[in-house]
């Protein structure tokens, strides 16, 4: 077992494993098989792959916000070089790819289910997760156009003057702050349209 949890491939794929065992027993025993070949499936499909990928990127915020922001000050300057070189950008790769990828399975899932424009205009009856969407789109816009390219000048992958990467920095974690401000609203308002929060 060690071998597993020794590659995150490996985990991954293990995770996967689980789950198709699960969803075998679950079937066989109770009759009613989680996978079918109908719209309802499909678009529950689509609603766990956004989850997931909406884990994946709020959680990589919350990461940022919460702990590396706060701790780089603590670190000893020798040190920094591992955060900034090594941790930040593979962070990042995950958390612009994982907004990307909950905005395509969101955008998705609502033309599914029927429900994209009359979100997108906030119409009465699905507006709390219009609200929501909205918000997760300036949200992933700010991590593609405003925090990623002046995250790439603060970590040296774009060389700029002293000056510049200072700045790029400030307004990255700004950016990413007002990013961690919106998640909140915006999981509620997620969270609120099928469970009855407003």
């Amino acid at each position: 077992m060690g071998a597993v949890f020794q590659s995150l491939n490996r985990t991954v794929i293990a995770g996967l494993v689980l789950l198709a065992i699960i969803i075998v027993l679950v079937g066989a025993t109770t009759g009613s098989w989680w996978i079918r070949a109908d719209h309802a499936w499909g678009a529950f499909f689509m609603r766990w792959l956004h989850i997931l990928s909406g884990v994946m990127w709020i959680g990589l915020l919350w990461y940022f916000n919460f702990v590396q922001i706060p701790s780089m000050p603590k670190i000893p300057d020798e040190q920094k070089p591992a955060i900034s070189k090594v941790i930040a950008p593979e962070a990042l790769f995950w958390f612009r790819w994982a907004a990307l990828s909950t905005v395509v399975t969101g955008l998705l899932l609502a033309g599914m289910n029927m429900y994209l424009v009359p979100a997108l205009t906030l119409s009465p009856g699905v507006r709390p997760i219009g609200i929501g969407m909205w918000l997760g789109l300036i949200m992933a816009f700010n991590v593609w156009f405003i925090i990623w390219p002046n995250q790439k000048k603060s970590l040296g992958i774009v060389v700029v003057e002293a000056a510049e990467k200072a700045k790029a920095a400030r307004l990255a974690m700004l950016t990413s702050r007002f990013n961690t401000m919106a998640s909140i609203p915006m999981l509620f308002c997620m969270a609120a349209q099928t469970h009855g929060g407003f």
